[in-house]
C-alpha cells in the first residue's frame, strides 16, 4: 500500500496561456509516465504511492518545464506521509457518489 499522497500546482513561466497550458500538460505527461496513480483536479495533481517515488516524480516535472524552455518553475507540494499505509479513496470515500 502507498505509504504518501503528494498534492502538486506547477506553475512554469511561460509567454502566453496557451503556453502555460501545454507546459502543464507536459507535467501531467511526467506524471502519467511514471505509472503512479493520480487524479488531476482544478488547481493541482494529487498523486498516490512511497514518498520517495513521488518526490522523485516531482523533479522530472521541474526538470521536464526547464527542458521545454520554462525560464524558472514554482512547484507549491501538499505531502500526507502516513507510514502504515494511505490512498486517496480511503480520505475521500464519503464524498464520492
Amino acid at each position: 500500500m502507498a505509504n504518501a499522497l503528494v498534492s502538486i500546482q506547477i506553475i512554469p513561466k511561460a509567454h502566453s496561456s496557451e503556453e502555460l497550458y501545454s507546459l502543464v500538460d507536459a507535467a501531467i505527461a511526467v506524471i502519467d509516465q511514471a505509472g503512479v496513480k493520480y487524479e488531476v483536479h482544478p488547481l493541482e495533481t494529487t498523486m498516490e504511492g512511497e514518498l520517495s517515488t513521488l518526490l522523485s516524480v516531482i523533479e522530472k516535472m521541474n526538470n521536464k518545464m526547464v527542458e521545454l524552455g520554462s525560464p524558472n518553475v514554482i512547484s507549491q507540494v501538499k505531502i500526507l506521509f502516513q507510514p502504515k499505509g494511505i490512498t486517496m479513496d480511503t480520505l475521500t470515500e464519503k464524498y464520492r457518489p
